[in-house]
C-alpha cells in the first residue's frame, strides 16, 4: 500500500471497492466469545448484508497488524455505525483499518452484535474487544497501555458508552480475557450519537437500543453526556453543523462535559459534510489535527 493517507481518505467513498481489494487479509479473525457469550440478542440464522451487516448473533474481531520490524504499537478497536440495526464495515471499518495500519497502528474491527431489544449486548461486546486486544498484546506486539476505541455514529455511541462505563477486569476470573481492563486509553468519536434525550437524539438508534417506549432510567443510562467522569479517556470528536441525522449537539454536549471534568478533549466542527464518511471526506484538514492529537496522546 503506497498511497498517502490523504489519498486514502479522499478515496474512501469514491472508490470503496478498490480500498477493500487493497486491504490485506486480516492477520486474524477471532470469535469474540469462543466459549459462548454470557448473554444473547435473540437473533439466529446467517448474517445479512455485506457493506452493512445485520442479524449478527456471533460477534467477531477482524485484526489488522502493521508489518515489518517494529516496537510495540498502539491499537484501536473500531466500532462502525449503522443505527444499532446494522454494522457498516465497508464504509466505517475497512477504510479506517487501512488508515491506521498505514500509520503503524494496529486496527481491530469489532463486528458487534446488534441489541434487538437487549440493550446490554453491544457494550458487552465492545468491552470484550478491548479486553481481548490487551490479552493478546504480547502476541500481537501491542502496547497494552495504548489501546483506544474509534466509533462512528451509533458506533460512536457504543464507543462513548465503553469510554464512560468500564472496569479494571476480574482478577479471579477463570477466563483470562476477562481479567483485562475494559477502559480505552483514548477515544475517537466521529459524528457520534451521544444522547438518548429528545431534542438531539437519533431516534432510530434509540429505538433499536432501548425500544420504542423506553423507561426514563434507560434514557438516562445511555445518555452518555451524563456519564462522563474524570476517568473518561482523552477524546477526539468530529462533527458537522449540517448533520441532520445526528445533530451536532451530541458532540457539543459530550465535549462540554469532558471539559468540565478536566478530561483532555479536542472537538472539530465543520460547517458542511452532513452525516457519514462525507463528514471527513469533504474536510481533509482534520487529518493534521488528528495527527497532532495522536502524538500528544502518545498513541503513535
Amino acid at each position: 500500500m503506497t498511497r498517502t493517507l490523504s489519498t486514502a481518505i479522499v478515496s474512501m467513498m469514491l472508490f470503496p471497492a478498490i480500498l477493500v481489494a487493497e486491504l490485506p487479509k486480516p492477520t486474524a479473525v477471532l470469535d469474540l466469545w469462543p466459549n459462548g457469550a454470557p448473554d444473547t440478542n435473540g437473533l439466529t440464522g446467517p448474517e445479512k448484508g455485506k457493506r452493512c451487516v445485520g442479524n449478527i448473533s456471533k460477534p467477531t474481531l477482524l485484526v489488522y497488524l502493521p508489518t515489518g520490524d517494529r516496537k510495540p504499537t498502539s491499537a484501536v478497536v473500531i466500532t462502525p455505525g449503522g443505527g444499532y440495526g446494522v454494522v457498516c464495515v465497508e464504509s466505517e471499518g475497512y477504510p479506517i483499518a487501512e488508515l491506521l495500519i498505514e500509520r503503524g497502528i494496529a486496527a481491530i474491527i469489532c463486528k458487534y452484535r446488534l441489541p434487538n431489544g437487549h440493550h446490554l449486548v453491544p457494550a458487552n461486546d465492545a468491552r470484550r474487544a478491548l479486553r481481548t486486544v490487551r490479552h493478546n498484546a504480547e502476541k500481537w506486539n501491542i502496547d497494552s497501555k495504548r489501546v483506544g476505541v474509534w466509533g462512528f455514529s451509533a458506533g460512536g455511541h457504543l464507543a462513548s458508552t465503553v469510554s464512560t462505563v468500564f472496569d479494571s477486569g476480574q482478577a479471579d476470573s477463570s477466563d483470562m480475557v476477562e481479567r483485562q481492563s475494559s477502559r480505552p486509553d483514548f477515544s475517537v468519536l466521529f459524528y457520534p450519537v451521544i444522547t438518548m434525550m429528545d431534542g438531539a437524539v437519533h431516534k432510530g438508534s434509540r429505538r433499536n437500543l432501548v425500544g420504542a417506549s423506553p423507561q426514563a432510567t434507560l434514557l438516562q443510562r445511555y445518555s452518555n453526556e451524563n456519564r462522563v467522569t474524570k476517568q473518561t479517556p482523552p477524546t477526539f470528536l468530529l462533527h458537522c453543523t449540517d448533520d441532520r441525522a445526528v445533530p451536532v449537539e451530541n458532540s457539543l454536549g459530550y465535549y462540554r462535559q469532558l471539559v468540565a471534568k478536566g478530561v483532555p478533549a479536542s472537538l472539530l466542527i465543520f460547517e458542511s459534510g452532513s452525516h457519514g464518511p462525507t463528514a471527513f471526506n469533504k474536510n481533509p484538514s482534520w487529518l493534521a489535527a488528528f495527527d497532532r492529537w495522536l502524538t500528544a496522546r502518545g498513541a503513535k
